[in-house]
């Protein structure tokens, strides 16, 4: 089991800590199968009646998915790696929704990627004063995976297109309004929380909801994010965003011309799959048919590249918005060929 990954048992929970914080908790394989196998463990268990997942570490409680050794790999031709990875990841995602005792995520810091896949789908999720989820997959040529579009299918209105498509960052405040988390706490309570619901393993020792120190801004800016999001593509929702006369407007612009193209319209169209049918399983499969293809196929290289090995923060996306190839994008979204599908009962 990996030493990044602490699972103990605690009085009457199963715990799981991060245990990487120099490397903002990045979830690689080897953490994210110790995480399932504790789970696994712990099923059947009757001395385990809850489980608290939590972080080692005030920056993050899992910043995302460690793909360099993706991008290295896929740079040498081997287009496998980052499927198997994800395949083993979406599984996990799965089973921490499905899960049968209840889970507590307690998220502080940066929650991006891979880590709103293991705290997200928690029964009870709870964030803090640093908090900051994001799903920042459009800016490195991916998509909103770990079940993020089930997430942003739910979210209020066109919330969820908004944010899957910009990448943009919210505080607890616009986390619990937009449906990636439950319940703010002050972060200065949550050890002794922890005691508590580990020693009783009732998670109805949880408190009811405080107030953030921070507002939110989502319900204020929902009139512009639904003039513009509903739009039927990428390119509708830019022209729109370029004839609304603010800033909000304006910056998201520039945001969506920033970000990979190809990854946003198929981001744009996955969450609308998923909200046709929202349960975990057909996010996951859905946001599998791109993932799969990813590496070989889309700009996933070249915006880890950009943003992660070389930080130039100046990616050369090969497709933009007035030049997106549907025959690709048809490719990109496709049904998994057989023997791909995800195993999630296994």
């Amino acid at each position: 089991m990996s030493d990044w990954i602490l699972a103990r048992k605690e009085g009457r929970a199963g715990r799981i800590t991060f245990n990487r914080p120099a490397a903002l908790n990045a979830l690689d394989h080897d953490m994210a199968g110790a995480i399932e196998a504790a789970l696994e463990g712990w099923r059947h268990d009757p001395a385990v009646e809850v489980v608290i997942i939590d972080a080692v570490g005030e920056r993050a409680f899992c910043a995302g998915g460690d793909i360099a050794t993706i991008y290295h790999l896929g740079k040498e031709g081997d287009f496998e790696i980052g499927p198997r990875f994800w395949r083993a990841e979406y599984r996990l995602n799965a089973r921490i929704k499905e899960y049968e005792k209840p889970i507590l995520a307690f998220m502080q810091g940066f929650v991006m990627g891979g880590g709103v896949g293991i705290g997200g789908h928690a029964r009870h999720r709870i964030v803090g004063d640093t908090t900051q989820i994001a799903m920042p997959e459009t800016g490195i040529g991916l998509i909103p995976d770990v079940g993020g579009t089930l997430i942003l299918a739910l979210a209020p209105g066109r919330v969820g297109e908004y944010l899957g498509l910009t990448g943009g960052r919210i505080g607890a405040a616009d986390a619990i309004y937009a449906g990636f988390a439950d319940l703010y706490i002050p972060e200065a309570d949550w050890p002794g929380l922890i005691a508590k619901i580990a020693e009783t393993g009732d998670p109805g020792c949880l408190p009811k909801q405080h107030s953030p120190a921070q507002k939110g801004r989502l319900a204020d800016l929902r009139p512009e994010i639904e003039a513009a999001f509903g739009g039927g593509s990428l390119r509708e929702i830019v022209g729109t965003l370029d004839r609304m006369p603010c800033d909000f407007a304006q910056d998201t612009a520039a945001t969506l011309r920033r970000v990979s193209a190809l990854s946003a319209e198929a981001t744009l169209r996955l969450i609308r799959m998923t909200r046709a049918t929202p349960t975990i399983r057909e996010a996951l499969s859905n946001e599998f048919r791109f993932t799969l293809r990813a590496v070989e196929k889309a700009e996933f290289l070249e915006g880890v590249r950009a943003q992660i090995i070389d930080k130039d923060r100046k990616p050369n996306w090969r497709h933009s918005l007035d030049t997106l190839p549907e025959p690709l994008l048809a490719e990109l979204l496709a049904p998994l060929p057989a023997g791909w599908e995800i195993p999630f009962d296994a």
